[in-house]
């Protein structure tokens, strides 16, 4: 094992979206992590295992009384529990905070919910469009006449994944220090509002109107949009600052035809100036006339497109995988980028809690 969470014992109980993503993240910095799977469900749905990578993956049927027992057993030697299932469930198991951490006081017990462990809604199904539509993030996101799913980027990945690993690992250095675990509760709810901080913030003072396409970060300025170009593509424009917005409009040609862009009513006709140039020649043409400048112009790539772009490609930002391409580790340290987490591999559960019990790791 490698990587600076080189040590860090990870059990995991398969869920879909935020925990395995979650894993992924420690799994690229070095944890050793045990994945508990149902029986007959290896290998799905991530076949390429960008997602599930880096992880010794068990099969235990946690409704009998072996499987609980070879549960708790991976729990006893673990620093971190990661779940994502409904609240109760995992006690309804006999496999909740107090369960596990009677055989292991040090163990910090990370659950992730889209609602929360309480509240009214916590019982309740949901998946990520519905957990950001009560935190005002979806109610922003959009086009003046309806609000769009940014995918599942904000709950189930920056709300939830990515507050889930933080929290988690402040938690486990304190329990380094303390020698006690803690019942880490984290929600999509409540990390999508987090996200959301800046935006509330300028809302109150006045920086913020609470509708879409009018405000300076969801295509309400003509000069932070994207635009479609000859070839039916896009380029996306981002001057915001003068000296930014100075640069894209002489590399337009535009110096001497554009209204002054502080009246707000002069926008529409900058917008209109903006579309017709940009429609004038290809994609990639404005790419490279752009090129070099601090216009903020770039292409708008497609999945297939963007691994083979030259700046993720010469910073390694991905790694080939099947006939195509995954994200690699997103951290640089020291300007070193860690290798993605290996290829998940499979134990038996007497494997791995053989191996964690000897201090070894089960690969």
């Amino acid at each position: 094992m490698s990587g600076v969470l080189a040590g860090l014992r990870v059990l995991e109980f398969a869920a879909i979206g935020p925990v395995p993503w979650c894993g992924m993240l420690l799994a690229d910095l070095g944890a050793d992590i045990v994945r508990i799977e149902r029986p007959g469900s290896h290998g799905e749905p991530d076949t390429l295992g960008a997602v599930r990578r880096g992880r010794t993956c068990v099969e235990i049927d946690l409704k009998t009384p072996d499987g609980r027992r070879d549960a708790l057993a991976l729990a006893a030697a673990a620093d971190v529990l990661l779940e994502g299932l409904r609240p109760g469930a995992m006690e309804r198991l006999g496999l909740g905070p107090d369960d596990a951490r009677a055989r292991n006081p040090r163990l910090v017990y990370a659950r992730m919910t889209g609602w929360g462990q309480t509240g009214p809604l916590a019982q309740q199904a949901g998946h990520d469009i519905n957990y950001i539509a009560l935190t005002g993030a979806l109610h922003a996101i959009g086009t003046p006449d309806r609000p769009l799913p940014p995918l599942n980027l904000v709950g189930d990945y920056g709300g939830g994944g990515a507050f889930l690993a933080i929290g988690l690992l402040a938690a486990a250095w304190e329990a380094r220090r303390s020698g006690h675990g803690r019942t880490l509760d984290v929600s999509m709810v409540d990390g999508s509002a987090a996200l959301m901080a800046t935006l509330y913030s300028r809302l109150q003072m006045g920086q913020w109107r609470d509708e879409r396409g009018v405000n300076r970060l969801d295509g309400g300025l003509p000069w932070y949009d994207t635009y479609r170009t000859g070839d039916g593509r896009f380029v996306a424009v981002g001057a915001l600052e003068p000296a930014f917005y100075a640069a894209l409009v002489r590399g337009l040609d535009l110096e001497a035809d554009l209204p002054d862009r502080d009246a707000e009513a002069h926008w529409p006709e900058i917008r209109r100036q903006f579309a017709a140039r940009f429609a004038s020649r290809t994609r990639d043409e404005w790419a490279a006339h752009f090129a070099g400048t601090d216009a903020c112009v770039t292409p708008v790539l497609s999945l297939a497109e963007a691994p083979r772009h030259p700046h993720p490609a010469a910073r390694g930002s991905f790694v080939a995988a099947g006939t195509g391409h995954v994200p690699a580790a997103a951290f640089l340290f020291d300007g070193v980028r860690p290798p993605p987490g290996p290829a998940s591999t499979s134990a038996s559960p007497q494997q791995a809690i053989q191996a964690w019990s000897s201090g070894t790791a089960p690969r």
